[in-house]
């Protein structure tokens, strides 16, 4: 079990990291690509996924094993920020601190030859690195990252809408089973036994699609303290490429348009009846049309439904669609951190 443990402070700086993080999905869906788990959420993605890949598992896997520590400096918080700044941020890694994790995998493993010259500062080994991170992300992310976003943004919402209903001590009731608030300590199933004291720096929070199972953390309790969590979802959906919906046709009529630029940051389908003028009937209607549409997503919310948009919704509503090269959409053009990677 890890136990966090909160001061008043940290819980005044408690947070839910703003977008999802494009390093940690690239590192994470690693396990979920060589698990077995999920087949009927993950198959058909690794499927996919698998037949763009040319060799870039091979090298990664000893960097991220299936089970265990896997580097800190593999996740840099700029990873929140898109994948050109992720990627600068992991290539400016002080080589101390770069040889100090490595010699973590080195004690249970053996490297390989380019790892081994990774952690001596070798520059053409760290552009080894960035290259194949690059490349298995636009194979296993990339086309998917739509859905993936899609999925955190509703978590976020739910998150956000207990905080606004009762604070942090709310929020933090609000995560999944395999964390449990029991002010001031957060219980947190994990493979290994912790303890991790926040001590005044707060803690992000940060939804994650392909982490499973249990939360993930840092090992080096130095670093800005982060919880990765398994994003919720109303029903466990496989990630697709998306592409042109077919019931894009029934989007016509001013209710339906009122509908979908009334649901903004996310809302029940009460507060989305009474935002438009409808029956809850009428918009929990309208709400399925334009969820089978691709443009919403629902999640259940306590006896609630909470609708949030798409970031297809959201670029019809904005009246063009922000590429996921883009720090907001992804950053990408197109699960103990410690020593627990279980997920």
């Amino acid at each position: 079990m890890l136990r966090v443990h909160f001061t008043g402070l940290d819980l005044a700086r408690l947070r839910l990291a703003g977008d999802p993080d494009v390093l940690w999905e690239t590192v994470l869906s690693l396990h979920r690509l060589r698990d077995k788990q999920g087949e009927s959420i993950f198959g058909d993605w690794r499927s996919e996924t698998r037949a763009r890949l040319n060799g870039e598992t091979r090298l990664l896997a000893p960097l991220v094993p299936p089970r265990g520590y896997f580097p800190d400096f593999l996740t840099p918080p700029e990873g929140l920020l898109g994948l050109d700044s992720g990627m600068e941020a992991l290539r400016a890694t002080p080589a101390d601190r770069v040889h100090d994790e490595l010699g973590r995998l080195s004690t249970v493993r053996t490297l390989p030859a380019w790892i081994r010259s990774l952690a001596e500062g070798d520059s053409r080994a760290f552009g080894k690195l960035i290259g194949a991170l690059h490349a298995y992300h636009q194979a296993a992310i990339a086309p998917y990252w739509a859905h993936i976003q899609a999925q955190i943004e509703a978590d976020r919402a739910v998150r956000g809408r207990a905080l606004l209903d009762g604070g942090a001590d709310a929020l933090l009731s609000s995560l999944p089973p395999t964390m449990r608030w029991q002010a001031p300590v957060l219980e947190v199933d994990y493979p290994v036994d912790r303890d991790l004291y926040l001590n005044g720096r707060g803690l992000v929070l940060l939804p994650s699609f392909f982490c499973r199972r249990t939360p993930v953390t840092l090992q080096n309790t130095e670093l800005t303290p982060v919880l990765v969590y398994p994003a919720r979802t109303m029903s466990e959906t496989a990630p697709v490429v998306p592409e042109a919906p077919r019931s894009l046709g029934k989007l016509v009529g001013h209710t339906r348009s009122a509908v979908l630029g009334s649901i903004g940051g996310g809302c029940t389908t009460s507060e989305l009846a009474r935002r438009v003028g409808v029956s809850a009937a009428s918009a929990s209607q309208h709400a399925g049309v334009l969820r089978e549409a691709g443009l919403v997503l629902t999640l259940r919310h306590g006896s609630a439904v909470m609708h949030t948009l798409t970031p297809l919704g959201a670029a019809l509503l904005r009246g063009g669609h922000r590429g996921p090269g883009r720090a907001r959409a992804g950053q990408s053009s197109i699960p103990d951190r410690s020593t627990p990677a279980t997920m």
